[in-house]
This record gives structure tokens, C-alpha cells and sequence, in this order.
């Protein structure tokens, strides 16, 4: 099969690998659809720790079962399915607590290799983390299952929904996009910060009730955020994974308020925060990794149901041969999401 590798940073090359053949309780899938994301841009541009080099990468898909393993019964050859490429173990100190996304093993058996004709699917995820596509759902829009699942687990922990409620999201890359839209069907008022005028306009297009450069917040704040939210944002989301914008969000919301600190910083990144703001305006700071199964069966539901449409996000597609050019086009800031197709 034709699978494409990160080779060295900003170097992908196509090989061939041979097809896997699933063992017990292990799905083979026909990718049908793989979709670039923020992690796979970071690798492909200075390396990842979760994502070896040189070696095989993508991991949001969707695809048909090619083949599956014995004690295999929800799935047979030829169904279409939707999956993330993660499960927890269910057994860890973790898991037993209910903390599944931060599972001792959770990244053990992970699934590299979405830009490529097949990937294999271990059993837990199987068992756990894999779904019926319906007809009515295309495998592109299927593939957003991942992403999706972790702006869930996100949106959940803030407890946003209550009405007249605002948020302010910084970044409007898929995720801070991701977010608008999960946000606004819950019946908040979203602004998006972004440096990229493009971005900005599809944030309106997707119902942001407001969308703004970074130095709006800074030169004009009265005229952009204080209209918006005028003692500060309910939620403050950072999407961008830069240093400081995560030091500035508490700066933005309202006394009570919360930050969800979404894009990760480099490991060892040292961050600072106003401490007379977050005691006596009793502000909370937290986090978000990953998903736990609850959040992968919502996001299914989701997209299942059509209630939030992902079309918008997707900026074009690629071949296997073309990949190259959708990773060098993320780096210059240019489109959202691209659909790397293996199979056609």
C-alpha cells in the first residue's frame, strides 16, 4: 500500500508499506478521507514527541472496513465507519477514576498513518472508539470525529450553555472554529480574536457575533471587547498555543470568569499570571487534553445528527503525491483543514 511518512521536518516523502492484517479483535480500514490538523502541522514544521520521525502520520479519518478480525461482531467488510485514533485501557489508576483521556496507556497503541491507504485499528479502540458512518454523513465530514471529540471534552468542562452567556475565542484555526460552532449551538454569544483577516471572515460567516484583530484588544478595547462583554467575556478560550496569549486571557474575562487554556505550549514553557486577578476576582484557570470515550459518542451524535455542519472547514484536497503542498500551505496560514485522499 501507499503511505506517506514524515521524513524530517518540512519533508514528507510516499513509500510503500505492506497491507496489515488484523488480528483478534482488530479492524483493517480502507481510509476513505484523512484530515490535517494543528499537531500534524507542528510535526511536520519542528517534530512532535507523540509522532516519531521518520515515520508514518495523520490520525483524523474515516474509512470502509477492508478486513476484520476474529471476535470482531459490530463491524464487518464494507461498512463504513467512523473513528478516533485513541482508547483508554479501562484498568490504569487513571481510568478507574474516570480520568480517561489521561490514561497511563492511552497513547500505547495510538493510530499513525491516516495519510495512507489503510490503517489498522487495535482492539480497544475497536471495542470502545469506533462508529457507524451514516449514509447521510460523507467520510470527509466523518473524519472530524477526533478533532471534534476534543473541543467536546473542552465545551463540557467549562459548563458553558446557560443562556446569555459569552465567550471570547482566541485563534481561528480549526479548533477555535471547532469551538464557535459547538459553542453558538449551545446558545452563546461567541467574538473570536485572530491575526488573519480570512479566518476572521469565516468566523462571521459561521456566527460569530464578533471577530477582531489582536490589537482591537489592545489600542480599542472599548469599541471591540467592552462593546462585546462589557465587564469581560463569561469564557475565555485560547486556541493558539503561543505563550502570550495565554498570559494575557484572564486579562479579558469577567470576574467568576474562566479560561480554558486549549493549545498546548512547547514542554518547559515558563507562563505568568496576575495573582490579584485570579484571587480576588476568583477567576478559574484550567485545561483541556484529549477525550474521554463520553466525549467521542457525543461528538458522533453531533455530526450523526448534522447539528453542526464542518463543510465550511474544509479549504481543499489532496492526493497522496500532493500532501506536501496542503502542510506548506498551513505554514503560510493559508486555508483551515485539507482532505488528503489515498484511495481515488
Amino acid at each position: 500500500m501507499k503511505q506517506l511518512w514524515l521524513a524530517a521536518p518540512g519533508k514528507t516523502e510516499l513509500r510503500t508499506a505492506p497491507v496489515p492484517q488484523p488480528n483478534r479483535g482488530e479492524l483493517l480500514i480502507k481510509v476513505e478521507a484523512a484530515l490535517t490538523c494543528g499537531t500534524d502541522l507542528k510535526a511536520w514544521q519542528r517534530g512532535h514527541k507523540l509522532i516519531p520521525m521518520p515515520g508514518p502520520f495523520g490520525h483524523e479519518f474515516s474509512g470502509t472496513v477492508a478486513a476484520a478480525g476474529g471476535g470482531v461482531k459490530k463491524f464487518r467488510p464494507g461498512d463504513a465507519v467512523m473513528a478516533v485514533h485513541t482508547a483508554p485501557c479501562l484498568e490504569c489508576y487513571y481510568c478507574k477514576r474516570g480520568f480517561y483521556n489521561l490514561c497511563s496507556k492511552i497513547m500505547d497503541t495510538k493510530v499513525l498513518g491516516a495519510f495512507g491507504q489503510y490503517v489498522l485499528l487495535p482492539r480497544r479502540i475497536v471495542q470502545i472508539n469506533t462508529y457507524p458512518k451514516p449514509e447521510n454523513l460523507s467520510f470527509e465530514e466523518a473524519a472530524f470525529l477526533e478533532p471534534l471529540s476534543c473541543v467536546v471534552h473542552g465545551v463540557e468542562k467549562l459548563g458553558a450553555g446557560e443562556k446569555g452567556e459569552n465567550a471570547l475565542i482566541f485563534g481561528a484555526g480549526p479548533i477555535g472554529l471547532l469551538h464557535l460552532l459547538l459553542l453558538k449551538l449551545k446558545g452563546v454569544r461567541v467574538a473570536v480574536c485572530a491575526l488573519e483577516p480570512a479566518r476572521l471572515k469565516l468566523a462571521k460567516k459561521l456566527g460569530a457575533d464578533a471577530a477582531f484583530r489582536p490589537e482591537v484588544l489592545k489600542n480599542v478595547k472599548k469599541t471591540a471587547m467592552e462593546r462585546f462583554a462589557p465587564q469581560g467575556a463569561d469564557y475565555v478560550i485560547e486556541c493558539t498555543g503561543r505563550k502570550e496569549v495565554w498570559q494575557s486571557a484572564p486579562g479579558y474575562a469577567r470576574r467568576g470568569g474562566r479560561i480554558m487554556l486549549f493549545g498546548g505550549l512547547k514542554k518547559g514553557t515558563p507562563v505568568t499570571w496576575p495573582s490579584h486577578r485570579i484571587h480576588y476576582d476568583e477567576l478559574t484557570l484550567m485545561a483541556s487534553f484529549h477525550f474521554c470515550p463520553r466525549d467521542v459518542r457525543q461528538a458522533h451524535k453531533l455530526l450523526a445528527r448534522k447539528e453542526i455542519d464542518v463543510k465550511p472547514l474544509i479549504s481543499g484536497r489532496y492526493t497522496l503525491a500532493g500532501a506536501q503542498k496542503a502542510f506548506e500551505r498551513l505554514a503560510m496560514g493559508k486555508g483551515i483543514k485539507y482532505v488528503i485522499i489515498a484511495n481515488h
